[in-house]
């Protein structure tokens, strides 16, 4: 292993959105590499890869293809050889990568809370009837009018920095962005309160990292193995079964959090429709190596539970 080691002449290539909380990420998983193996920072490159969600920003992301936009342009540079790992932000994830990688690989989860943001208010019951909010999460959007059915939800997006100068500049008078996000950029300045999760699920994996690589990639496989974290890996494996038994996508209002205590996995899962006129959702508990089984096991269940005409929205 010594000898495969990155170095300036031949550094690790890490790939990444080109955004300052993507590129916050990136850093984190260098620094974590450098400080495994003892390596120093021009061992590594930093790649950055603009994806089409980042250049389409005046359209949904359901009206031009969903979460795959974000991740294609970083996976086909992954698989060519232009870069070496692809770090991502695992709520933007797909549940199911191209042949030949593999995503296997997570980073300690920050806090998965959603966050209130607002110059004039401290939560959503202090919004006046008829509010204007932003958001660019159908998941959002659509726990926010099934708890608010008379707010009024505006398309918001951008990176974190162009959502609080829309914030800023008026067009909605308050938004949610995820905690972690703003913990990982060090904003303690916005005016954020987080928002407890047993009011606002957060989105599958919201808060991880996760790193992706060629299945074939030995050397790189050893390395990432000596910074995943298992726990994360644990929880995002319910998760992301959880999703990925729902056909979930970021077009769909989904909602799930995974959380281990004493030897055990709490699962709790929310599924909405878009206008939020109907909600529902399932909260159990299993051993921690049984928690893919009970996230498929939970998404047929809500399924079944499911009203005729529930998920007309997925077709």
């Amino acid at each position: 292993m010594t000898n495969s080691f990155p170095t300036p002449a031949a550094p690790l290539k890490i790939g990444t959105r080109g955004s300052p909380l993507a590129l916050a990420q990136a850093y984190e998983t260098r620094e974590r590499l450098g400080a495994a193996f003892g390596l120093d920072p021009e061992a590594f490159e930093i790649v950055v890869i603009k994806t089409t969600g980042d250049k389409v920003q005046d359209r949904p992301l359901k009206e031009i293809g969903g979460k795959g936009l974000f991740t294609k342009e970083i996976e086909e540079d992954l698989l060519s050889g232009a870069i070496d790992i692809a770090v991502h932000s695992m709520k933007d994830m797909p549940v199911a990568q191209p042949d030949g990688l593999l995503l296997d690989t997570y980073l300690p989860r920050e806090d998965v809370r959603d966050a209130f943001v607002s110059p004039v208010a401290t939560c959503l019951a202090d919004l006046a009837q008829g509010a204007v909010v932003g958001t660019s999460s159908l998941r959002r959007k659509a726990q926010l009018l099934n708890r608010r059915p008379d707010l009024n939800v505006v398309e918001f997006r951008g990176n974190v920095q162009t959502r609080l100068k829309k914030l800023a500049d008026g067009v909605a008078v308050c938004t949610f962005l995820a905690q972690a996000g703003l913990n990982r950029l060090g904003r303690d300045d916005v005016p954020a309160m987080p928002v407890d999760v047993a009011d606002m699920l957060p989105a599958v994996a919201q808060g991880a990292i996760g790193i992706e690589r060629r299945a074939d990639d030995t050397r790189v496989a050893d390395m990432l193995a000596a910074i995943h974290h298992a726990q994360t890996g644990q929880r995002l494996a319910a998760e992301r079964a959880f999703l990925r038994a729902l056909d979930g996508s970021c077009e769909t209002p989904i909602a799930g959090l995974a959380e281990l205590d004493n030897g055990q996995l709490r699962l709790r899962g929310e599924v909405l429709r878009p206008d939020g006129s109907e909600a529902i959702g399932d909260d159990q508990t299993c051993a921690i190596a049984d928690g893919a089984a009970l996230g498929r096991e939970m998404a047929l269940a809500l399924l079944a539970q499911a009203g005729p005409g529930f998920f007309d929205w997925k077709t």
